[in-house]
């Protein structure tokens, strides 16, 4: 049981991530490689305010919100919008974000040595499992991250289906040049789709200390299962990255553990190749993702239809 909620949770932190780096994908049409260390620098800022003023990292996930935010809109409109504007490849702007990341790596490097000798304490590596509480007769973070999730769907739900502006952010995903010339403004949805991307990462990160051990470099290690997650979804819909969210995070979760169970646990080193596994065979079966079947191809229909 407490295996399957550890998955759980694990999901529920990659739907955070994947619908995050799905939404900048849409906008922009760059994958996001720094994904996983803006989700790290979540980390670092719960962290931070435990040691510097006692606040319990549940109640840092707001500060993580809002400052997530800040670094997801910065890294657009410092990084890429300047690239963008000179009308810079694809393949240039992917370059740009894998900069970024390596950036950010050296800046929480630093930033964790000099807040070890500030404090006195180990901060290279640490973990929030001991902070966590029971509610409801589960972990705290079991709950809390699948509320999280409910409040974020029925947000986004609202946002995009319910809301003018939401109206705009679908007319720029689907067609930015055609937005622009019907008045939408094309780089206020941008930064929006990029402050939202850098908040769900922020509060990702701020609770995958309660699921693993944190280091500076995590980041670079989780983007594998964030990118799977995300492509086994469909790059292109918010929707599938929730469902890829789920099938990358249970399968890696439980397959690793089973064979730990059989082979030792030095497999666990090697979860992410489960996560790459599942990315090929989805690939095979559904090289759109799952949002390119024929269900979600006629539900997403509907709701335009509808809207």
């Amino acid at each position: 049981m407490a295996v399957l909620e550890g998955a759980i949770v694990y999901s529920n932190l990659l739907v955070l991530l994947g619908i995050g780096l799905t939404i900048t994908y849409i906008t922009t049409g760059v994958p996001n490689f720094a994904q996983g260390s803006m989700a790290v620098c979540g980390s670092y800022l719960s962290m931070t305010l435990w040691l510097t003023s006692g606040l319990h990292p549940y109640y840092s996930l707001l500060f993580s919100f809002i400052i997530g935010g800040g670094i997801g809109v910065g890294i657009y409109a410092f990084v890429l919008r300047p690239l963008v504007r000179k009308e810079a490849t694809v393949v240039t702007l992917m370059i740009a974000t894998l900069a970024v990341d390596l950036i950010l790596l050296g800046i929480l490097g630093a930033y964790s040595e000099t807040l070890a000798d500030l404090t006195k304490k180990a901060t290279k590596k640490f973990i929030f499992t001991p902070m966590d509480f029971n509610l409801f007769g589960y972990d705290a973070i079991l709950v809390i991250s699948s509320c999280i999730i409910l409040l974020l769907l029925l947000i986004l739900f609202f946002l995009l289906y319910r809301t003018r502006f939401g109206i705009a952010l679908r007319a720029s995903m689907e067609n930015p040049a055609l937005a622009g010339i019907m008045g939408v403004d094309v780089e206020h949805t941008r930064l929006f789709s990029w402050f939202l991307s850098g908040s769900l990462a922020a509060v990702a990160g701020s609770m995958l200390p309660f699921r693993q051990e944190i280091v500076p470099v995590t980041g670079t290690l989780i983007i594998v299962s964030i990118f799977a997650a995300s492509i086994v979804g469909g790059l292109r819909s918010i929707y599938g990255a929730l469902a890829g969210g789920y099938i990358i995070g249970i399968s890696e979760s439980l397959v690793t553990f089973y064979l730990s169970i059989a082979l030792g646990p030095g497999v666990l080193v090697y979860g992410k190749v489960v996560s790459l596994i599942v990315l090929v065979i989805a690939l095979i079966a559904a090289p759109m993702g799952i949002a390119g079947l024929g269900i979600w191809r006629s539900k997403r229909w509907r709701w335009n239809s509808s809207s």
